[in-house]
């Protein structure tokens, strides 16, 4: 078995990656290190990687086809876990086109890719971004047909290359829709990143909204180990939500924040942005049922945790650009 996992040096990838590491799989994992946030925080990540003998590492991008299928050529790959993404909604209306490059067309070269060589597993990592204006809490079977945003769009388009290539050619796939993913070693776009940087720093809050809108805040590693059952279970073709199933409101997640910092936050309101969505709830029936998989971690220890790193990696943070 070796599986290859995209976008090992992400935020998710990352803690993924590790996980079936230390379970002793042989992981080929594969990056483009771009600068959508500060490379350093992606090099950190991999050089904690780097340390396994299990792992082989690829500085590659997903939408070129042919370093992908060269890939293929070189390893025998059984298993695709594809976390490489363009992440955050806002800036995909800005660059829409390298969403749906990387996000739609990578996801489509590696489909073609394991195709022609026989894998075993598909595996992709979707977003609950999808469930914008759906009744609550969110179910697998809601017809998700109108994104709201570049990058919601993206992901639906790679979503569907996956049912076809299922359809077609009988490829085992498992599709993953996150909810707000969140910890320690994160993405410093996300908005728990930057307020715990700028609570610290005396630096006001932008807030869009009145902070009364609601996350289905979930833990990188409840994430990661629902990701690896994922890979393990076959599910011929199955789209699974991966949640903390007890949203929580964003005042809520700033006032621990503030707990942990000892520091009282300065806002600075905003109005509601349109591509964001104003509630996220994860129905998990599907992910207990098919995965044996709920999160166990509460937002409390979670932000207690990822508090603790921000302060012990304090002087590595404030040495990133936080854009």
């Amino acid at each position: 078995m070796l599986i290859l996992l995209t976008g090992c040096a992400g935020f998710i990838g990352s803690e993924t990656t590790k996980l079936f590491l230390e379970k002793g799989y042989e992981v080929v994992g594969v990056d483009n290190l771009n600068n959508y946030y500060d490379p350093k925080l992606k090099e950190y990540r991999l050089e904690k990687l780097k340390e396994y003998k299990n792992f082989t590492f690829y500085n590659l991008d997903i939408e070129k086809t042919e370093d992908v299928n060269s890939l293929f050529e070189k390893h025998k790959i059984t298993h695709i876990v594809n976390l490489a993404a363009r992440a955050g909604v806002r800036y995909s209306m800005e660059n829409p086109y390298v969403y749906s490059l990387t996000n739609t067309f990578g996801t489509l070269n590696l489909l073609e890719a394991g195709r022609k060589k026989g894998i075993e597993k598909f595996v992709l990592a979707s977003t609950s971004s999808l469930y914008a204006g759906q009744k609550m809490p969110f179910s697998e079977d809601l017809p998700v047909n109108e994104p709201i945003s570049p990058y919601a769009a993206s992901k639906k388009g790679a979503e569907a290359m996956c049912y076809s290539y299922h359809h077609l050619y009988g490829i085992d796939t498992t599709i993953l829709r996150y909810f707000t993913v969140y910890g320690p070693a994160g993405r410093p776009d996300m908005a728990y990143f930057r307020f715990i940087y700028w609570i610290d720093n005396s630096i006001p809050i932008t807030l869009y909204g009145d902070g009364n809108q609601s996350r289905d805040f979930t833990f990188i590693t409840d994430i990661a180990k629902g990701t690896v059952k994922a890979t393990m279970t076959k599910t011929g073709y199955e789209i699974i939500n991966l949640g903390n199933d007890n949203p929580k409101k964003l005042n809520y997640m700033i006032e621990l924040i503030e707990k942990g910092l000892g520091k009282k936050a300065k806002i600075d309101y905003k109005p509601f942005h349109k591509a964001d969505m104003k509630d996220t709830w994860a129905n998990v029936k599907k992910a207990k049922k098919i995965l044996n998989w709920q999160a166990e971690v509460s937002l409390e220890e979670g932000i207690e945790k990822t508090v603790e790193w921000y302060l012990s990696n304090r002087d590595f943070v404030n040495s990133l650009e936080i854009k």
